[in-house]
């Protein structure tokens, strides 16, 4: 299918924020039908970006101290669980699993939320878990400006949760 180019409304902020993704939507191959260059949209095929790319575009679209926590938390994830899978859901949140889900990493304005999926079954001894302690099944770490991050207890707390989720995977196909 040939490209065509059409005149679009001004770039969105977050675009013009990030280096990344400006070059991504001037980039003829980047992700989806419609693709904002500075000016112009361009339509055309295009290949899909993988969830890995997208997080990486949101930590960078997060220039201020959200964008460091979250790719500090990515990296302790990764270092915790290599088997780790990346995923993107629910319309920009990154999701970490391994046989289920992890745990979620969402932004705010004042805080990185870590929301584990069954924090609630987890044995937590650093009381790490801030947030959401109220639920059944889940359990939350916000993270604010400038908090320290207790890198063993976080790696201990991301290893159970995937002890829990292979465990209640037992017998099933995963």
């Amino acid at each position: 299918m040939p490209t065509s180019k059409v005149q679009s409304s001004p770039v969105t902020a977050s675009a013009k924020k990030s280096p990344a993704l400006k070059a991504k939507a001037s980039d003829p191959q980047s992700t989806g039908s419609r693709r904002v260059a500075i000016g112009t949209i361009t339509v055309g095929p295009a290949k899909a970006e993988s969830p890995s790319e997208l997080i990486d575009a949101r930590i960078e679209e997060l220039d201020d101290w959200r964008g460091k926590m979250l790719s500090r938390v990515r990296t302790l994830i990764k270092e915790a669980d290599p088997g780790v899978t990346e995923e993107w859901k629910w319309r920009g949140t990154p999701v970490w699993s391994h046989h289920g889900i992890i745990c979620t990493g969402e932004t705010y304005e004042k805080v990185v939320k870590m929301t584990f999926a069954k924090g609630a079954s987890l044995a937590d001894p650093a009381r790490l878990f801030n947030s959401s302690l109220d639920g059944n099944v889940r359990r939350a770490i916000d993270f604010h400006e400038g908090a320290n991050v207790d890198v063993r207890a976080l790696k201990a707390l991301i290893r159970a949760a995937v002890v829990a989720n292979k465990s209640s995977t037992r017998g099933q196909s995963t």
